[in-house]
């Protein structure tokens, strides 16, 4: 089953992309996981993009059609270099940051979230870096057992929490159980649309949505860390290259 996931959600974002990929999942009638930043400080973002006053209520509506909302970390400003248990990056948010730290995040999240009248479901990180003790403020400061990161093949279970996949920033075959597409609307081109429509077009009978899951309790298997294993190693070799 492919999924799509939306990245970086919140009141200040590039509208006219947004209503871009709103309007084509729509078509294809596709339910996506979207990452809402409650509290967006992301210099990056704030300075780029004019504040959006009717953000929440269009939260709300994604809602109500059944998109599956995420909390997507608190601020969306790194405060480490560290890359946590899925280092795809080493900045972050959350890994390396003290537990009662990471505890206000979540917890005030989550805060904000309900003022919203928002039910987030799902966590995940910015720069998909969070680390045993983001674990571990979710499990105590909200109701949340589900991160959407990692490479796998399938959901799995390690400890109170379900992990499901996160593979690929870019549609393509991949010969997994479950994979989920991350795309960041406001960085997206137009060819980056087309390539993505033309994509569902031809598989579209393969793309559920959340509520299409099934969370078994499978603990992760070798073949998984295996391609973790594979993952990893040629994103370092890449980066060397890169010379990152």
């Amino acid at each position: 089953m492919y999924l799509i996931r939306l990245d970086d959600a919140s009141e200040y974002m590039d509208i006219a992309k947004w209503d871009k990929i709103e309007s084509l999942l729509n078509q294809y009638n596709i339910k996506p996981i979207v990452g809402i930043i409650p509290n967006n400080q992301d210099k990056e973002l704030v300075s780029k993009y004019k504040k959006d006053l009717g953000f929440w209520n269009k939260v709300k509506e994604w809602q109500s059609k059944e998109w599956t909302i995420a909390l997507h970390g608190f601020t969306h400003v790194y405060s480490s270099n560290s890359g946590g248990i899925n280092p795809v990056n080493l900045r972050s948010e959350f890994a390396g940051i003290p537990l009662e730290e990471q505890k206000i995040k979540i917890s005030n999240g989550i805060k904000i979230f309900k003022e919203h009248g928002l039910n987030a479901k799902i966590f995940f990180a910015p720069s998909h870096t969070f680390d045993m003790n983001t674990l571990e403020a979710l499990r105590t400061e909200s109701d949340i057992r589900i991160i959407s990161d990692t490479i796998a093949s399938d959901i799995y279970k390690m400890g109170e929490f379900y992990f499901i996949p996160q593979q690929s920033g870019h549609v393509q075959s991949l010969p997994f159980r479950i994979t989920t597409f991350c795309y960041h609307p406001n960085n997206m081109s137009e060819n980056d649309f087309k390539i993505l429509e033309n994509f569902i077009k031809q598989k579209r009978d393969k793309f559920g949505s959340f509520k299409d899951l099934s969370l078994k309790k499978r603990e992760i298997s070798v073949y998984d860390k295996g391609l973790k294993k594979l993952y990893f190693s040629i994103r370092a070799i890449r980066n060397k290259l890169r010379g990152k």
